[in-house]
């Protein structure tokens, strides 16, 4: 079998049997079958998901990282290989990194059986990338690890044209934090609405003063996002609305900044309470860091994606992307990257999270590739 074949053969057939985040059990069976198939160790830190090793010939140890579960999204690729699974969808590319990952192991047992690995390797197919944040998960219950001297990883990126590498030192993604206000208020009949508490009142005042914070309380330089992105009150049209909801997601680079949200959120909560009478909770869901690259690690990075081919693109500002791969720069030095996937003469135009999401996998032999110039290239 050709790498190509063999990429193309498993990322199909994990792009038709999705599982959704902490449900990858047929997924993770799949991934250790491969694994058993070619004789490598491998261990188990939660019920989905697994990481391989291999041992090199220094005591550099290396960690490679995949993730491996689906979005909740109804596939419109009229493709031979589109999903099995009623509602579920690899609508961001994880079924790629997986193969990708799964080509790389294979060359690195091929290396291992010469005697020509260079370093120690762990290969970490990660669960839960999309919710719950899996990374830190699994990092939490690893316990048999050995020290890691640097993590790498990947995203496709079809926004970007094929035969691009994207990266930048330090901040190369947002964080992610999710923000929720419950309203309760008193219902009444609109005949008698005096009487009433109503919770449509205090939720445009939250909604108007939410969209004032980047305005007139951050730092204008700086990058963030306050996004509202769902909200509803009331129960008939004729009655006042006595309860209502709103939530969105805050996407930041600074700690500070998310604590000058935050503050202010709090704030505006306790505003509506004292104007409206109404009683409010607001609830963060913390989400993911922002992913940081560590600028030791760029020489590495570049030369290997020059390398592998690649045109080493150096970004100027980061993804407003959320990515759970920050939570590894608790075990050692991190570098993430971005390859390039979209083609528009093939049809590849769709961006991550949509239905039709789709890229050529001759992508994926140049993710193997981009690894294993990491694996040849590093030094401590």
């Amino acid at each position: 079998m050709t790498e190509i074949e063999f990429v193309t053969k498993h990322r199909r057939y994990l792009h038709q049997n999705p599982e959704l985040s902490m449900n990858e059990f047929e997924t993770t069976s799949y991934i250790i079958e491969i694994i058993e198939s070619l004789g490598i160790d491998y261990t188990q830190p939660l019920s989905t998901g697994v990481v391989a090793y291999l041992k090199g010939n220094s005591n550099t140890t290396l960690g490679f990282r995949a993730d491996i579960d689906a979005l909740p999204i109804q596939e419109e690729n009229d493709v031979d290989y589109r999903s099995k699974n009623e509602g579920v969808m690899h609508a961001c590319g994880h079924d790629g990194h997986t193969a990708a990952l799964l080509l790389f192991l294979k060359r690195c047992k091929h290396m291992k059986d010469e005697g020509i690995l260079p370093h120690n390797c762990y290969f970490i197919f990660q669960p839960s990338e999309e919710t719950m944040a899996g990374a830190k998960q699994l990092i939490d219950n690893w316990t048999d690890r050995q020290t890691i001297d640097a993590v790498f990883g990947i995203h496709i990126m079809p926004d970007e044209s094929t035969g691009l590498a994207l990266f930048r030192d330090n901040e190369i993604t947002a964080s992610a934090t999710e923000y929720k206000f419950y309203i309760n208020g008193l219902s009444a009949h609109v005949a008698n609405k005096h009487n009433g508490k109503s919770a449509v009142e205090a939720l445009m005042f939250i909604t108007r003063e939410i969209t004032q914070i980047q305005q007139f309380h951050l730092d204008g330089l700086n990058r963030n996002i306050i996004h509202i992105g769902q909200m509803n009150a009331g129960e008939a049209i004729n009655t006042v609305p006595s309860n209502g909801y709103l939530e969105g997601t805050i996407r930041t680079y600074e700690e500070n900044d998310l604590s000058i949200i935050k503050d202010h959120m709090e704030k505006i909560k306790a505003g509506a309470m004292n104007l409206y009478d109404c009683e409010i909770e607001l609830t963060y869901n913390e989400g993911y860091p922002p992913v940081k690259n560590t600028p030791a690690l760029q020489n590495v990075v570049y030369d290997s994606v020059e390398a592998t081919g690649l045109e080493a693109v150096v970004k100027d500002k980061p993804y407003l992307f959320g990515e759970d791969f920050s939570f590894y720069d608790v075990v050692a030095p991190t570098y993430f990257i971005f390859i390039g996937a979209g083609d528009a003469a093939q049809g590849f135009t769709s961006s991550l999270h949509t239905s039709t999401f789709n890229f050529d996998e001759s992508v994926l032999i140049k993710v193997a590739d981009y690894y294993e110039n990491i694996l040849k290239n590093y030094s401590n």
